[in-house]
């Protein structure tokens, strides 16, 4: 357990000079939680400015006990990340355990249904959560470790945690930025082992998944698996692209090969960003930041 206490790595850090230890009260704290991963973002309720953005990287970890020694070694060790005095805290949940259903069919005692159809969960082992999209129509069921979901809710006794999954933070940042691309655009969110594809359909949401990456040559494939089931075009299509994914990497090389219409996203417009920040690329941490924008 000691071990694995230890077995992560903080990748980036940015912090704004406006930020105020003494202001906490009108500051939301956001993260994003996986298996392998933990992001960080602070912001000023009073004019939506990113005030901090970590990024941590964690090593491999066989059960959740050793998952929750990394983080009580992570925010134990942080100067932040457990105080109480936070407006409000919003934890965004990276895993497979999902099921979006149109809000027509949706209902709350229909949870295990749901997900129980699109992944394994367990009553016993699983706390089963929902989120609204109001712009899609549509309610994303999910489900946290209940042994995570408790040492979350210790964490913060005298505040109400918001429970999103990574995917309704992907889903509504698209959405929101619909009107700033070409009509029935595709979007493609690169995480670290994960590859995110959605896509809109007379300016709503029309397919959101997610594919586990094995090798290099699964992306091209489940890109154009998907452009096929939507009878889209890789030549004329308009692809976007967000996440960890450098202007001049390997994997932005291959896919300009088979798509000629791609580009990198924008950060979210309702996001303000001082200077400190231009050295973050501008397509990175896109869940991340709208994890802010899910209420």
């Amino acid at each position: 357990m000691k071990t694995a206490s230890k077995d992560y790595k903080l990748l980036k850090k940015i912090k704004d000079e406006k930020f105020d230890v003494d202001q906490l009260h009108h500051y939301t704290l956001n993260l994003l939680v996986g298996n392998r991963d933990l992001q960080v973002s602070i912001v000023d309720n009073r004019d939506n400015r990113c005030l901090l953005v970590e990024d941590f990287i964690l090593g491999n970890v066989d059960s959740y006990g050793n998952l929750i020694a990394v983080y009580e070694h992570i925010f134990d060790n942080h100067h932040l990340l457990k105080a109480g005095f936070w407006s409000s805290v919003k934890v965004g949940i990276k895993n497979n355990k999902f099921a979006l259903v149109p809000v027509r069919l949706f209902s709350k005692d229909k949870l295990f249904d749901y997900l129980k159809f699109n992944c394994r969960v367990n009553k016993a082992h699983d706390e089963l959560k929902y989120f609204r999209h109001l712009k899609a129509d549509a309610v994303n069921s999910f489900a946290i470790n209940k042994r995570l979901y408790n040492w979350l809710e210790s964490l913060y006794p005298d505040r109400e945690l918001g429970y999103i999954h990574q995917s309704s933070s992907l889903i509504e940042g698209v959405l929101a930025q619909l009107p700033n691309y070409p009509d029935d655009s595709i979007f493609i969110y690169v995480d670290r082992f994960k590859l995110h594809i959605i896509t809109s359909r007379d300016k709503k949401l029309e397919y959101y998944n997610q594919f586990y990456i094995k090798q290099f040559a699964d992306y091209i494939k489940y890109i154009m698996t998907v452009l096929k089931g939507l009878d889209r075009d890789q030549r004329t299509a308009n692809v976007v692209l967000w996440g960890y994914v450098g202007k001049q990497s390997k994997h932005y090389n291959e896919f300009a090969r088979y798509i000629k219409n791609i580009s990198f996203g924008d950060r979210p417009k309702f996001l303000k960003f001082g200077y400190m920040f231009d050295e973050l690329q501008d397509h990175h941490y896109f869940d991340l930041y709208n994890v802010h924008l899910c209420e």
